[in-house]
C-alpha cells in the first residue's frame, strides 16, 4: 500500500487535489470532517483554504501509544470511529502482507527451462504445467531457453520480480553440479534464488552405439584407457549433467574420451543412431524408445539399483570399478524462483506442486512413462537438500578437470 504525502503542511495551503491520507500521523494532525475524510486531503477550491489543526498531543506521544489507546484518544477528540478503525488497519497491514498472496496468482505464471522441446525436462515441465494450472486456476506457460548450461533460463528468473510469476524448472546440472564445481558462474544458487519445490529424481542410462566392442561399463573404461581419445561422447552442453558425469568417470578411472557438446539430449540421440557419437548418458525416458528399436546398446544405469524398466542392465555400483562411488541419483528436477519471494507465495506453489505429484495418475505416469520418481517435500526441506548436494559436488569436483569451465 502506498502512502501519498501532500505538499500542504499544517496550517498551509492546499494547491492541488491528492488522494485521501490514511496514516495515523496525518489523522492526528488534520481536521477530520463528519464524512470521515482528512480535510488536508480534500480537493481545494481555486482560492484554497486554511487548515485548522486539532488540539492534539504531540505526534511523538501518539507513536508511543498502543493501537487501541490511539483509537480511544482519537474517538475522544471527535474523530469518526469507522475512520479510526480503517486508519489503524492500514497502519498495521504491511506492504509485504498486502502483496503476499491471498490473491496469488492473479495472472499467468511463466516457467523457464534450459533445454529444448522433447527432452525429459521439457516433457516433465509441460505435464506438470497442465496439472498445476488446474490447481492454481491460472495458465502456466513453459518457455524453452536451451543452451549455456541453463544460464539462458536461470538468469532471467534471477533478475525478475520476486512475485512468483517468473520461475525456473532447473536440473541437477545447473542447480548443484555446476555450482559445486565451477568458479565462473554468474549466480550463487544458494543466495540468488528461492527454493520452491523438488519435483522428482531420475537415473541415467549409459548408451553406446551398437557396433562398439564393449558390453559393460568396465569394458568401456578399459577400452578408453587402452585407446585414449579415440572414443567420443555427446552431452547436453558444457556443464550439463551428462557432461559432468562423464568427466567424473574420466577423472575417477583415468579413461580418456573426447567431448562433443550439444544443446539437448534429443540431438545427441540422433547422432548416436547415425554413428557420429560413440556414447552418451541420457535419462531413461530418452533411452527406452531407442533401446526398443535396437538402435543403441545400454551398458549401465546410474545409482546403486537397477531400473525396473531395464532389469538386465547393471547399475554403476555393480560395475566392479572401485573408483566409481555410488551416488544418490543422476539428476533431479526442481522449481526455483528469484531470491526474496514472499513465504506465502512459496508455500502456495510448493503445496500445489506436491498436490500434483500425489495424484495417483500423475505418480503412475511420471514413474512408468518418464522414469522419474516424484518427490513431495516442503520448500525448507528442499533448501536443505540443495545445500547438501552442492557441498557433495564440491567434494566430487576435486577429481574433475574441465579446461572450458
Amino acid at each position: 500500500m502506498q502512502h501519498l504525502n501532500s505538499s500542504g503542511g499544517k496550517g498551509g495551503r492546499i494547491e492541488s487535489p491528492v488522494s485521501p491520507c490514511f496514516s495515523p500521523a496525518c489523522a492526528a494532525r488534520q481536521t477530520i470532517e463528519a464524512d470521515g475524510q482528512c480535510a488536508a486531503r480534500r480537493p481545494s477550491s481555486r482560492v484554497g483554504r486554511m487548515i485548522q489543526p486539532v488540539n492534539e498531543p504531540p505526534a511523538d506521544s501518539l507513536e508511543r501509544k498502543s493501537p487501541g489507546a490511539w483509537v480511544r484518544q482519537m474517538i475522544g477528540q471527535g474523530v469518526n470511529k469507522a475512520v479510526c478503525s480503517f486508519v489503524l488497519a492500514c497502519a498495521v497491514l504491511s506492504p509485504a502482507d498486502a502483496a503476499d498472496a491471498p490473491q496469488f496468482p492473479s495472472r499467468p505464471i511463466k516457467i523457464l527451462i534450459g533445454y529444448g522441446p522433447g527432452g525429459t525436462t521439457d516433457t516433465l515441465a509441460r505435464f506438470y504445467a497442465v496439472k498445476l494450472g488446474e490447481i492454481l486456476n491460472t495458465p502456466i506457460i513453459i518457455d524453452n531457453k536451451p543452451g549455456a548450461s541453463e544460464l539462458l533460463a536461470a538468469l532471467p528468473v534471477m533478475n525478475s520480480a520476486a512475485d512468483g510469476y517468473t520461475l525456473w524448472m532447473g536440473t541437477g546440472g545447473a542447480l548443484v553440479q555446476n555450482p559445486g564445481i565451477r568458479k565462473d558462474l554468474p549466480y550463487d544458487i544458494l543466495k540468488n534464488f528461492t527454493p520452491i519445490a523438488l519435483v522428482g529424481e531420475a537415473e541415467a542410462v549409459m548408451l553406446v552405439k551398437p557396433d562398439l566392442p564393449v558390453n559393460t561399463l568396465s569394458e568401456l573404461i578399459a577400452y578408453g584407457k587402452a585407446n585414449p581419445g579415440k572414443l567420443n561422447y555427446g552431452s547436453g552442453g558444457v556443464g550439463s549433467g551428462n557432461h559432468l558425469w562423464m568427466e567424473y568417470l574420466i577423472g575417477a578411472t583415468g579413461a580418456r574420451f573426447t567431448h562433443i557438446p550439444y544443446k539437448s539430449d534429443v540431438e545427441i540421440t540422433r547422432d548416436i543412431m547415425a554413428g557420429n557419437v560413440d556414447m552418451t548418458m541420457v535419462t531413461a525416458l530418452i533411452a527406452l524408445p531407442l533401446l526398443k528399436e535396437g538402435k543403441v546398446k545400454a551398458i549401465a544405469v546410474t545409482g546403486s539399483q537397477r531400473l525396473k524398466s531395464l532389469p538386465n542392465v547393471p547399475s554403476f555400483s555393480e560395475s566392479g570399478i572401485p573408483e566409481i562411488k555410488s551416488k544418490d541419483s543422476y539428476t533431479f528436477f526442481a522449481l526455483m524462483g528469484p531470491a526474496g519471494m514472499p513465504t506465502t507465495v512459496v508455500k502456495k506453489l510448493n503445496e500445489a506442486i506436491n498436490k500434483v505429484s500425489m495424484q495417483p495418475d500423475v505418480d503412475q505416469r511420471v514413474r512408468e512413462t518418464m522414469q522419474i520418481r516424484p518427490k513431495t517435500i516442503t520448500s525448507n526441506e528442499y533448501g536443505q537438500v540443495l545445500k547438501q548436494e552442492v557441498d557433495k559436488w564440491r567434494e566430487l569436483g576435486k577429481t574433475i578437470k574441465i579446461d572450458t569451465l
